[in-house]
Protein backbone atom coordinates (compact mmCIF):
# COMPACT_ATOMS: atom_id res chain seq x y z
CA UNK A 1 0.00 0.00 0.00
CA UNK A 2 1.12 3.55 -0.70
CA UNK A 3 1.74 6.04 1.34
CA UNK A 4 -0.66 8.42 2.00
CA UNK A 5 1.39 11.30 0.19
CA UNK A 6 2.27 9.26 -2.87
CA UNK A 7 -1.49 7.89 -3.02
CA UNK A 8 -2.40 11.84 -2.57
CA UNK A 9 -0.09 12.79 -5.61
CA UNK A 10 -1.37 10.20 -7.97
CA UNK A 11 -4.78 11.73 -7.35
CA UNK A 12 -3.57 14.67 -8.06
CA UNK A 13 -1.53 13.88 -11.41
CA UNK A 14 -5.22 12.46 -12.52
CA UNK A 15 -7.03 15.19 -12.25
CA UNK A 16 -7.84 17.56 -14.43
CA UNK A 17 -5.82 21.35 -14.37
CA UNK A 18 -9.21 23.13 -14.64
CA UNK A 19 -10.32 20.79 -11.18
CA UNK A 20 -11.80 22.73 -8.75
CA UNK A 21 -11.25 22.58 -4.86
CA UNK A 22 -14.30 20.54 -4.36
CA UNK A 23 -13.22 18.36 -7.26
CA UNK A 24 -10.08 17.11 -5.67
CA UNK A 25 -11.18 17.06 -2.19
CA UNK A 26 -14.21 14.71 -3.42
CA UNK A 27 -11.59 12.23 -5.31
CA UNK A 28 -9.25 12.09 -2.30
CA UNK A 29 -12.24 11.14 -0.01
CA UNK A 30 -13.19 8.36 -2.11
CA UNK A 31 -9.81 7.21 -2.25
CA UNK A 32 -9.34 7.16 1.43
CA UNK A 33 -12.58 5.23 1.50
CA UNK A 34 -11.58 2.67 -1.08
CA UNK A 35 -8.18 2.65 1.13
CA UNK A 36 -10.16 1.73 4.33
CA UNK A 37 -12.42 -1.00 2.37
CA UNK A 38 -9.51 -2.90 1.18
CA UNK A 39 -7.84 -2.50 4.83
CA UNK A 40 -10.94 -4.27 5.89
CA UNK A 41 -11.10 -6.88 3.20
CA UNK A 42 -7.89 -7.96 3.74
CA UNK A 43 -8.37 -8.41 7.42
CA UNK A 44 -11.54 -10.25 7.11
CA UNK A 45 -14.12 -7.65 8.24
CA UNK A 46 -16.71 -8.02 5.82
CA UNK A 47 -19.97 -9.51 5.73
CA UNK A 48 -21.62 -11.36 2.73
CA UNK A 49 -24.76 -10.77 0.97
CA UNK A 50 -26.78 -13.69 2.76
CA UNK A 51 -25.65 -11.91 6.39
CA UNK A 52 -26.81 -8.55 5.59
CA UNK A 53 -30.02 -10.09 4.30
CA UNK A 54 -30.41 -11.58 7.55
CA UNK A 55 -29.99 -9.03 9.66
CA UNK A 56 -32.62 -6.68 8.00
CA UNK A 57 -35.17 -9.56 7.95
CA UNK A 58 -34.55 -9.90 11.42
CA UNK A 59 -34.91 -6.21 12.12
CA UNK A 60 -38.22 -6.37 10.42
CA UNK A 61 -39.30 -9.21 12.30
Amino acid sequence: MASVKVAAQEVLNGMPDDMTWEDLMYQLYVREKIEIGLQQMEAGEVFDDEEVFQELLDDVE
